[in-house]
């Protein structure tokens, strides 16, 4: 069950947004400084004992949207998997994982998922052969698969449904096309692709400069249309949560949302 939710987490990452609850200013100054007299400094050290997920006094509908209720199973059971992610993460930075923030998001972002399924649901969108397809190689794409089969093994081996996973990609389907009606075409100009690449430029030119003074060897910049598919899919992947996450602002605004964990 919970490969089956972090696969599709992936693919729903961009509404769902979550993960930044330990996110970013971790400060690893101190790596490697390991104490002469008996390891009594405090570092930021990966066998630290990893907290235990915060499952108290989570209601029984954690939310409801639109009179569809979000229960407390799936809550958790989406909870659990972030939190294994956000504590690795927050154990490596240092930093002490906040919960409450972390529940907060995932309560957030399962209103959102849901809110964008009844949409396309509302509007009558078909999940055809030719859609799912689309679908189900995004996920193979995101995943890191080399291929279906690939993908379909993973399932076997994870003792996931095939049927059941397979509903969630028909699912996923009818949401790529609501994103498709509603933001139209997400793919960046060649102007912001080249804009994007003079920022990653000057950014490595910097990191080489400092490397340069501690005697590191300098790695090559890569030039342009070499590292242009990787720039054009990551803006397209900022392009595209953008546009879930404004589709889920106005669906919100509109619609009836009660959430039972703020």
């Amino acid at each position: 069950m919970s490969m089956k939710k972090k696969l599709l987490f992936v693919l729903f990452a961009s509404l769902v947004v979550l993960l930044s609850a330990c996110g970013g200013d971790g400060n690893d100054s101190d790596k490697g400084n390991e104490s002469k007299d008996g390891g009594e400094e405090k570092t930021a050290e990966p066998s630290q004992e990893m907290p235990e997920p915060d499952l108290e006094n989570i209601p029984d509908v954690v939310a409801e949207v639109n009179g569809e209720e979000i229960s407390k199973g799936e809550f958790e059971s989406l909870y659990t998997s972030q939190f294994q992610s956000a504590a690795a993460q927050a154990q490596m930075s240092g930093q002490e994982l906040d919960q409450e923030q972390l529940k907060s998001q995932v309560a957030e972002g399962l209103i959102g998922q849901r809110l964008v399924i009844q949409e396309a649901e509302n509007r009558g969108l078909e999940a055809t052969d030719e859609a799912i397809e689309d679908t189900l190689n995004s996920i193979i794409e995101r995943n890191g698969f080399e291929s279906k089969e690939q993908l379909m093994e993973g399932l076997e081996s994870q003792e996931i449904d095939k049927e059941e996973f397979m509903s969630e990609v028909a699912t996923q389907a009818k949401v790529d096309q609501l994103l498709a009606k509603e933001s139209g075409n997400l793919e960046p100009t060649e102007e912001e692709v080249k804009e994007a690449y003079e920022g990653m430029k000057k950014q490595q030119e910097v990191l080489n400069s400092q490397g340069e003074e501690d005697g590191e060897d300098a790695p090559e910049i890569p030039s342009f249309e070499d590292i242009k598919p990787q720039l054009k899919e990551k803006l397209y992947g900022q392009n595209e949560q953008e546009a879930y996450q404004k589709l889920i602002d106005q669906l919100r605004e509109k619609g009836d949302v009660k959430n039972h964990l703020s």
